[in-house]
């Protein structure tokens, strides 16, 4: 009886465990070099609008992409088109720096300059809380 109980125990121990790492953001990791041929370089995710305010909006704990540039880049864009009121919180190696939409973005937040080589966190999220699909776009071309 004892050696049933036992086992019992261990199937939702491990349910638990597979479903609370189930539900775990990952984020995505995008190496960059200067010479990257798919330009834009667009991807796409779903904003996590509502689990933490780190001054951007409502953007998720842990980051939707993580972007390693493997040089200096005197010229790159970060675009985020998406519904709702879109939010892109970049935090790399020099700090850390917030864009918004407004009314006049149409859905469209841009990041562009100069980029010292680093990993950057991009965080997407939306004023609102929101959840809304996007596409990312990565360029080098002004």
């Amino acid at each position: 009886m004892m050696k049933k109980f036992k086992y019992w125990m261990v199937v939702p121990t491990a349910l638990v465990v597979l479903l609370s790492s189930a539900g775990m953001a990952r984020s995505q990791t995008i190496q960059i070099t200067p010479n990257f041929q798919n330009d834009p370089l667009v991807v796409k995710g779903t904003s996590a609008g509502s689990q933490a305010n780190k001054g951007c909006g409502l953007v998720g704990a842990a980051p939707n992409h993580v972007v390693t540039l493997n040089d200096n880049f005197s010229y790159l864009r970060f675009s985020v088109q998406s519904d709702g009121q879109p939010t892109l919180l970049i935090e790399g190696p020099n700090g850390s720096s917030c864009v918004q939409a407004d009314s006049f973005s149409g859905g469209t937040v841009q990041a562009p300059g100069f980029w010292e080589k680093g990993s950057y966190s991009l965080y997407i999220g939306d004023r609102t809380g929101g959840q809304h699909s996007y596409n990312l776009s990565i360029t080098k071309t002004r």
